[in-house]
């Protein structure tokens, strides 16, 4: 990945307190994982920005590379990757994805 992507997908995890790297938008969520975690993420009652990668290439395969994840969507909060769908939904039905979202930064 070249360092411009590699700054650009930064730049957008850095702007934003939780990021959702998805299939489709949290309103047209374009797959059913993407889906699961948009639905996970509002019952949480989380803010979230949502990045389509299916509008860009680029970010679609260096998100990939960005996080060393091969799937997509992958969640990132307070410039930390948590993982993708499944991980997603098991701490979410264990609690401890609403302990991280409202956790305050140290």
């Amino acid at each position: 990945m070249d360092d411009t992507l590699r700054d650009r997908i930064q730049g957008i995890i850095d702007a934003n307190e939780v990021v959702l790297f998805m299939k489709g938008n949290k309103n047209f969520p374009q797959c059913g994982f993407s889906a699961t975690v948009v639905e996970v993420l509002r019952r949480s009652g989380a803010e979230f920005q949502d990045v389509n990668v299916l509008e860009d290439p680029s970010i679609r395969q260096g998100i990939k590379e960005f996080a060393n994840w091969p799937t997509i969507p992958q969640l990132y909060v307070r410039g930390k990757f948590v993982g993708g769908s499944d991980i997603i939904r098991e701490m979410y039905e264990k609690g401890e994805l609403e302990a991280l979202l409202s956790a305050k930064e140290n």
